[in-house]
């Protein structure tokens, strides 16, 4: 054998074992390039939970914040509503005519009476006309007037040492009605 034979023979032995050696590169390829993939769907199959998720709850979060929003904008305008019928029931009392408001003092006194028996009587500049005819009856002698004060109706009975006082004016008979009717009210205005 000549020595461009043994080159020949050498030469193709280099070829099939690169041919063996790039078949076996390419298969080890193909294998890491589809372990590759998969565990590249996998992480997007993960990812994508884990958006869904977050979304899920960004969502939630908002519907559960523009529900407060919703609800306290309610409260808000039904409270709105409520103070109106407040100061529209105090207007309405304050506006009856004088003879509504003689009797309502007159009605006071005999209940102020039970806890100051001798005292000052005090009311608005509208009911100071009523309240001096009140007391000239005999059954309210032992009352006095003593002043006109900023109240929309009613009266303010304090005793002579000036240590008691009760108040009977119309916007703490509303205030005391207003409480306590309060829940039914509202029931009837919003249920």
């Amino acid at each position: 054998m000549g020595l461009d034979a043994v080159v020949a023979e050498i030469r193709d032995k280099g070829r099939v074992e690169a041919d063996v050696i790039t078949r076996d590169a390419d298969a080890k390829k193909v294998e890491i390039l589809s372990e590759a993939q998969q565990k590249t769907e996998v992480v997007k199959a993960a990812a994508r939970e884990e958006a869904e998720k977050s979304t899920s709850h960004i969502i939630s979060q908002e519907e559960a914040a523009g529900h407060l929003i919703v609800k306290r904008q309610i409260l808000n305008t039904q409270k709105e509503l409520m103070d109106d019928v407040y100061r529209k029931a105090l207007d309405t009392i304050t506006s009856m005519p004088e003879s509504f408001h003689k009797d309502a003092i007159s009605s006071l006194l005999k209940k102020a009476s039970a806890e100051i028996p001798k005292g000052t009587v005090s009311c608005c500049a509208r009911d100071e006309k009523a309240l001096k005819e009140v007391l000239k009856d005999s059954n309210f002698s032992a009352y006095s007037f003593g002043s006109v004060i900023g109240i929309d109706g009613g009266i303010i009975v304090e005793s002579i040492d000036g240590q008691l006082q009760v108040d009977f004016s119309y916007r703490t008979f509303m205030s005391q009605v207003w409480e306590s009717g309060l829940k039914d009210a509202s029931d009837i205005l919003f249920a």
